[in-house]
């Protein structure tokens, strides 16, 4: 998609998203044999529910019908939210990211470093850095400009803190 494409696109969109309370995260057109496919990601601070992607898909196909956004060609509208181990760029993608197991590449040569974000400032993190063979965990503290990538990682057996301490209340 042309970087002219894209941002009138998000100029077109960006409005309607956010009348429905979420984000626009992310824009693409692909195409997928002679059919073309525009992806759009939405987000809030609290998560997306199917009834507002619905809401907000019918609003953005009712807006590209009525303009020639996409051109005369047939495509197909996909709406949704970020995946399970979605890449962290935004501030808010931190915040909304607090209490999760994220994977670190640092910069200058920093390594990598998983850690779970226990909070999200405006100048960086502070993480928790899991035990290794035994050892506690350890906190630490890391700049967004020591961060050169980040990305949720999936976790099977996380023992929800809050259920935890329901149970031991009842």
């Amino acid at each position: 998609m042309s970087t002219t494409q894209s941002e009138r696109l998000r100029e077109l969109l960006e409005p309607l998203v956010t009348s429905q309370g979420l984000d626009l995260e992310e824009i693409a057109v692909d195409s997928v044999g002679r059919k073309r496919v525009l992806r759009v990601v939405v987000d809030s601070d609290t998560g997306a529910d199917l009834d507002q992607i619905a809401d907000v898909s019918r609003a953005l196909s009712a807006k590209l019908d009525e303009t020639d956004a996409m051109g005369e060609g047939e495509y197909t509208l996909e709406v949704g939210t970020p995946g399970a181990e979605r890449a962290l760029t935004e501030h808010r993608h931190y915040v909304r990211a607090t209490g999760r197991l994220v994977r670190f590449q640092l910069t200058d040569g920093g390594g990598e470093l998983v850690a779970r974000i226990l909070k999200a400032d405006d100048d960086g993190l502070d993480l928790e850095v899991p035990g290794v063979k035994g050892r506690k965990a350890t906190t630490r503290r890391v700049a967004f400009p020591e961060i050169e990538k980040a990305r949720v990682q999936v976790e099977f057996n996380r023992k929800d803190s809050d259920k935890d301490e329901k149970e031991e209340e009842a």
